[in-house]
């Protein structure tokens, strides 16, 4: 099923040369925060695409071994009624678990810092025609994250799903080049997205209705004159209190390309086989069908096998 819909995709795009050798993806799915169960969703839908169109193929940069630690959370507020021993008690409990985690969060950074030096080394970078950030979080540890940018502005592509735009937030070379970084979110939702520039490859495949159930980003450092709005809301996705949010864009980086869209927190967004036919699913196949077709659309633009505009500033107030 995935497989005669790419196909039937792939037709209507512009075909790529008979001759022409299939680009070169590094997917990364690295986290050192919050981590995704769509996650390996994620890389099965990414090498499906990137197999059944022939347009690239897809490398991982997949979690180092030895299991990321679970933070303990927040700490405990005072129940009402709680004795002053019982209270006492949590916080002593939480503040042991803290400590703990510390420890093995540390230990976990510096196997995540070998791992990314292993594989992320800009030696190896400079084999690939590009980068996909699939709902990576953290810092990343990159070996030389500056030299990493420079790839991009050099004439790289990148592509970051969902929280690929909660990743390096110290960073301010990355959230540069991505053109903005997640804040915050409420409930999962659906949204009607307004599509800004419908002839872009990554939109064109996207309904003028199309509605999607997912976690919505607000955004912070986002500044639409810096990039080209592909999809957002004149709204606030959970309360409707006006305002602008974006949910997808793209902009020429130097000689290299970036393309984000904030969509891809649940399963049932990227695969429409996912419990297919259960009610865990929010969204119909069709829905995740047209997820595939505007990340592969906004894929190949990022690659230069489709033109589309990317002229900044085109979200006027």
């Amino acid at each position: 099923m995935i497989r005669r819909h790419l196909l039937a995709l792939l037709a209507a795009t512009v075909a790529l040369p008979a001759a022409a050798a299939p680009k070169k993806l590094l997917v990364v799915t690295v986290t050192t925060g919050f981590r995704h169960s769509s996650i390996e969703t994620a890389e099965k839908v990414l090498a499906e695409i990137g197999a059944t169109t022939g347009a690239f193929t897809v490398d991982f940069v997949r979690q180092p071994e030895g299991g990321q630690p679970k933070s303990p959370g927040r700490p405990p507020e005072r129940k009402p009624n709680e004795s002053d021993e019982a209270f006492k008690a949590r916080q002593e409990a939480f503040s042991t678990a803290l400590a703990e985690f510390n420890r093995a969060n540390a230990a976990w950074n510096d196997t995540v810092r070998a791992h990314m030096a292993q594989h992320m080394s800009l030696d190896k970078l400079r084999g690939y025609d590009g980068f996909v950030f699939a709902n990576t979080t953290g810092d990343l540890q990159l070996p030389d994250r500056e030299g990493f940018i420079n790839l991009i502005r050099e004439g790289k592509a990148f592509i970051a799903m969902h929280s690929g735009g909660d990743t390096y937030h110290p960073f301010r070379g990355y959230v540069d080049m991505l053109g903005g970084e997640f804040l915050t979110h409420k409930q999962q939702v659906e949204v009607q997205p307004i599509l800004h520039n419908p002839a872009h490859p990554a939109t064109k495949p996207i309904p003028s209705a199309w509605r999607v159930f997912d976690e919505i980003y607000i955004f912070k450092n986002y500044d639409p004159a810096t990039v080209h709005a592909l999809m957002g809301l004149n709204e606030h996705p959970n309360d409707k209190t006006p305002g602008y949010h974006p949910i997808a864009w793209c902009k020429d980086f130097g000689k290299g390309k970036v393309f984000y869209t904030s969509l891809g927190h649940r399963e049932d967004v990227w695969d429409p086989t996912w419990k297919e036919g259960s009610n865990e699913r929010k969204n119909s196949p069709e829905v995740a069908r047209t997820y595939q077709a505007h990340i592969l659309g906004g894929i190949r633009w990022a690659l230069g096998l489709e033109t589309g505009e990317a002229g900044i500033g085109n979200l006027k107030p």
